[in-house]
């Protein structure tokens, strides 16, 4: 797993040098986002209210992981980064990519978990039993965090464990093949997981844990500084569309765009969402969130990686992988 991540984040900080993003003359920009992860923003990038928005042309690339989001941010292909989990952001910024977090994408404890395949009749009362076994984790992702942790509260030790890096959907795959013993992953690939076997631990027991998901709005610190308002714009169009969803305003004809632009059927989309959390501004920049809480958290999801012996290092304090400018633009408008 260590020379796995490793490779990733080097990858990522290499990168930095070979490309630049120019404030001057921008007309378009690229956004990454997941595909099987039905966001209400996704209604507003149907509609083409960011491109209005912003005066620019915005491009949507889909990703499988968070970290290679950050691959792609330090490349300069990609500007922005919605919902990215806050650890392959961790596992970046740790290694020295200059990345911050502008926003709360959306928080969602049921949506990313641990799957055991219903053969092995194993869950949280017999959790023991998964020493010697075969997973597939997304390393470096917000489920992999939350595998470690799980191991953790169970005893379980790592190194008896083969951990296959999977993304969801291929986990998924796996786990319904029979060719790993359990999978972790979120979205889609983890609900096709759900087909095939059980949670070890529930979305409210993970957090009384302190076991947090959530993932961020993420983008270079370069880009952010020197486009502070065009930031702001984007999260003021994403904060709308939350209010729309969170508000009841938008229903189902909201959900079948949403639905539609994720890759998703109707009802598929509406138990996914069902399951997420959509925080406003002003809870975004309160401490329970931006205000403290979430570079406190980078700093312990880093610090448990580092004691897995998946990166080499944490950073002293995350307190500036965080940056609040763009959002209290958009909160002051």
């Amino acid at each position: 797993m260590k020379k796995t991540l490793a490779t990733l984040a080097a990858t990522s900080v290499l990168a930095l040098t070979s490309h630049a993003v120019l404030a001057q003359d921008l007309d378009e920009i690229t956004v990454a986002y997941f595909l099987e992860w039905p966001l209400p923003m996704l209604e507003a990038k149907a509609n083409g209210t960011y491109d209005e928005a912003l005066g620019l042309k915005v491009n949507w690339v889909s990703f499988e992981t968070g970290t290679a989001m950050s691959a792609a941010m330090a490349s300069g292909d990609v500007q922005i980064a919605v919902s990215q989990g806050i650890p392959p952001f961790v596992v970046a910024a740790s290694a020295g990519q200059a990345i911050q977090v502008v926003d709360v994408a959306v928080t969602y404890s049921e949506n990313d978990n641990c799957v055991v395949s219903e053969a092995l009749e194993i869950d949280k009362e017999n959790a023991s039993e998964l020493a010697g076994k075969k997973v597939a984790v997304p390393l470096g992702t917000a489920a992999h965090y939350g595998f470690l942790r799980q191991m953790d509260h169970f005893g379980i030790e790592l190194a008896s464990l083969e951990v296959v890096d999977m993304a969801p959907p291929e986990g998924a795959a796996a786990l319904s093949q029979g060719a790993v013993d359990f999978a972790c992953g979120y979205g889609g690939g983890l609900s096709r997981m759900k087909e095939h076997g059980n949670v070890l631990l529930t979305g409210a027991e993970k957090e009384e844990l302190g076991i947090l998901v959530f993932d961020v709005t993420s983008a270079p610190e370069s880009f952010i500084s020197e486009n502070p308002e065009l930031v702001a714009q984007f999260l003021q169009v994403t904060a709308d569309a939350n209010e729309r969803w969170n508000s009841g305003a938008g229903g189902d004809a909201m959900l079948e765009v949403v639905a539609k632009e994720s890759g998703m059927d109707l009802e598929g989309a509406r138990a996914a969402i069902g399951t997420m959390g959509f925080p406003s501004m002003d809870d975004q920049l309160s401490q329970k969130w931006l205000g403290g809480n979430v570079q406190t958290f980078m700093k312990g999801v880093a610090d448990v990686f580092v004691e897995a012996g998946s990166i080499d290092g944490a950073l002293d304090s995350y307190a500036n992988s965080v940056n609040t400018e763009p959002m209290t633009i958009a909160y002051g408008k």
